[in-house]
């Protein structure tokens, strides 16, 4: 199964609902429009979206994104590295390593291919 983006958000305003978007630019400090935060990119898995103000929602299990903390993934045209777990909420942070643009439906996909990858390009 072909993991890809399910959901696209930027947070503006702190405390304020969020907008939700068909596709993004993506630029080394964060996600065009977004407020900047601890990280540049909050990623989160489409189990946990509903708790979460998180910038990109995949379909992949929480566990398994967990699993790419240290790695790097291929989101439709920008690279992001996963630099650790979300603090005090489901998910994982990321730091913008190509920039470029994200869509809805966009494949998430291992820059390097692992035998033990639980995400399928």
């Amino acid at each position: 199964m072909t993991t890809r983006v399910t959901q696209i958000h930027t947070y503006p305003v702190k405390g304020q609902p969020g907008t939700d978007l068909d596709e993004c630019v993506v630029e080394a400090e964060g996600m065009a429009g977004d407020r900047r935060k601890k990280a540049a990119l909050h990623l989160v898995a489409k189990s946990d979206a509903a708790t979460t103000r998180a910038n990109l929602v995949v379909d992949i299990s929480a566990d398994a994104l967990r699993s790419f903390i240290g790695a790097r993934l291929r989101v439709g045209d920008i690279v992001v590295g996963i630099t650790g777990s979300a603090r005090n909420c489901p998910g994982v942070y990321a730091e913008v390593v190509t920039s470029g643009e994200v869509h809805l439906g966009d494949v998430v996909a291992p820059v390097e291919k692992r035998t033990d990858s639980p995400i399928r390009a």
